[in-house]
Order: structure tokens, then C-alpha cells, then sequence
């Protein structure tokens, strides 16, 4: 590897850091619940039937 090539990795965070991506685990989990539906409980799905 040539001195000037950077690992995958130092290139990602680099591309996150230019986007202003943020590394919050508290946001992440703010977005998550904005596009995953939580699974229902067994206990309401067994009131279902």
C-alpha cells in the first residue's frame, strides 16, 4: 500500500465527518424508531386470536 492510500475505514469516517454524519448511539436509536415498526409483544398477539 502506497503512503498516501488510506485504509476503508479512515475513508468512510472521513466521507461521514464531510456529511456532517453524527455518531450519537441516542440518535441513531431516535431514527431507527422512525423507520422500524417495533415487533408486538407474544402477549399481544396472543389476544388476538
Amino acid at each position: 500500500m502506497k503512503a498516501e492510500e488510506k485504509p476503508q475505514i479512515d475513508k468512510f469516517k472521513e466521507a461521514a465527518r464531510e456529511h456532517e454524519a453524527d455518531e450519537s448511539a441516542e440518535h441513531w436509536d431516535e431514527q431507527l424508531k422512525r423507520v422500524v415498526k417495533p415487533k408486538p409483544s407474544d402477549q399481544a398477539a396472543k389476544g388476538r386470536s
